[in-house]
């Protein structure tokens, strides 16, 4: 059932982006010959129109295939130029696989028009056509975040923790504290101060806050300390929901899964006031009982504590992001505010990757999309089925911003490389050749090819 949702979930953000694609290129007077949702055979196929609508077995990715986009001629008007010459070497070449100019020809005899051609629109009608499928995906992801907010509110970074003598109290803050901006950028939900910290934590931090209805500024540096902790090796919701359970742990060896609901630890039931860090730190390497519930039964399992040792930056103060309600208006403006938290994320995600703050290990594939739902479905049942949808719309927020982002990188065969050659284009006065073109983008088809099967392989492994 999981996977079904995963791929419902693909399914739509995919669909979005190839749409995108059709309808601008529909509206630009351009043939769309095919539009597909998935690679391989086909499934469901019919044709209306021009076009022939395929649902086909591989549910990962899409295509909105246009006439004269895939073909590496430079003008389809020049093909009638071109058939004298063509047909007198049409003996020498009988068992050569069909140009593209021939193939291009044979579809014109089906009834295509060679002015609705893609190739024949102006350069500015392509980079809407070509622009159309990441901005499609930021709108979905800017409607659902509405439908988000609208049900469950936005989550303000407040201060919730601020430990006494740590470099905040030093510093002023205290619990309620509403972070507006830390260095240069702007704070509008405390995931943003989550993610700062996570990739930041030892910077120093210029915090403009909001207290009693005034601005006021604190700096705070983080110290770096030696701590000792014991760990079982997972992460866990402020609901004792198991969010993720790290390769080799002592958790992942006792069995311990994604979606599990802590219920009691060393026979202690966990509340706010007992946490499972405090329980831990109490029986340090000794085997303790864990009662989780799974399904709706409780499953009993014993779990040894390992003791970890490690250096890192301390600040003092935490946000919790509670979620609270807000009106119409201020639901549109988070709304947007929500997307461009995420589109913010990858381009530093992935400035970092090239920093080395962030390895190719780290990225993800359809498998690793499906095991996300898995758990996002899992985390969510104890809260019923409303709670599911909700939950599953956030994560297509996210996924579809981030389908977005990285398709309008300037790397050949995604549309940010083909864009790259428009604007070109636009300053030279005249296109690239198809032919240079073409090779750029078939090398990077190559590439991404063989890095999808990199992360495919890493996925498929870290299941197990």
């Amino acid at each position: 059932m999981n996977i079904l949702l995963a791929l419902l979930v693909l399914g739509i953000v995919i669909f979005i982006h190839e749409f995108g694609h059709f309808i601008v290129a529909k509206a630009n007077g351009v043939t769309v010959v095919e539009f597909s949702i998935g690679f391989g055979p086909k499934i469901i196929h019919f044709k209306k129109g021009e076009t022939e609508y395929c649902l086909k077995l591989i549910p990962f990715g899409g295509a909105c295939t246009m006439l004269g986009d895939d073909l590496l001629v430079e003008n389809i008007n020049e093909l009638e130029e071109d058939d004298e010459d063509n047909n007198s070497k049409a003996s020498d070449n009988i068992d050569e696989k069909k140009s593209s100019s021939d193939i291009l020809k044979e579809k014109l005899k089906d009834g295509y028009d060679s002015t609705k051609s893609f190739a024949n629109k102006s350069v500015w009608s392509r980079i809407a056509i070509i622009a159309a499928g990441p901005i499609f995906n930021f709108l979905l992801a800017f409607v659902f975040a509405i439908v988000i907010i609208g049900s469950v509110g936005v989550d303000p970074c407040y201060i919730s923790v601020v430990d006494e003598g740590s470099p905040a109290a030093k510093a002023g803050l205290a619990e309620g504290d509403k972070i507006l901006k830390i260095n240069s950028n702007n704070i509008s939900v405390a995931r943003e101060y989550t993610f700062h910290t996570y990739y930041y934590g030892d910077k120093t931090m210029n915090i403009t806050y909001e207290r009693d209805g005034k601005k006021q500024t604190a700096t705070v540096t983080p110290e770096l300390r030696h701590t000792e902790n014991y760990r079982v090796g997972i992460m866990i919701t402020t609901d004792n929901v198991v969010s993720e359970v790290i390769d080799d742990s002592p958790a992942k060896t006792a069995g311990l899964k994604a979606g599990d609901l802590i219920v009691s630890v060393d026979g202690r039931a966990l509340s706010e006031k007992v946490e499972i860090g405090d329980v831990l730190a109490e029986t340090k390497t000794k085997e303790v009982a864990m009662v989780v519930k799974r399904d709706g039964k409780e499953v009993s399992l014993n779990i040894t504590p390992q003791l970890v040792e490690e250096d890192g930056y301390y600040s003092g103060l935490d946000c919790y992001g509670f979620r609270e309600k807000v009106g119409p208006t201020a639901t549109v403006g988070y709304a947007a505010k929500e997307v461009m938290y995420w589109i913010e994320t990858v381009v530093k995600s992935v400035g970092m990757m090239f920093t080395g703050k962030v390895g190719i290990n780290d990225l993800s594939g359809p498998v690793g999309v499906v095991d996300a739902v898995n758990t996002v479905v899992e985390q969510s049942k104890p809260d019923g089925t409303w709670y599911v949808i909700l939950n599953l719309i956030n994560f297509m927020v996210m996924i579809s911003a981030n389908l977005g982002v990285m398709n309008l990188l300037p790397l050949p065969a995604l549309d940010g490389g083909r864009l790259v050659f428009m604007f070109i284009e636009l300053v030279r006065g005249k296109p690239i050749k198809k032919e240079h073109e073409g090779m750029v983008h078939f090398v990077g088809i190559i590439l991404l090819m063989i890095l999808m099967v990199y992360v495919l392989i890493k996925d498929i492994i870290g299941l197990f």
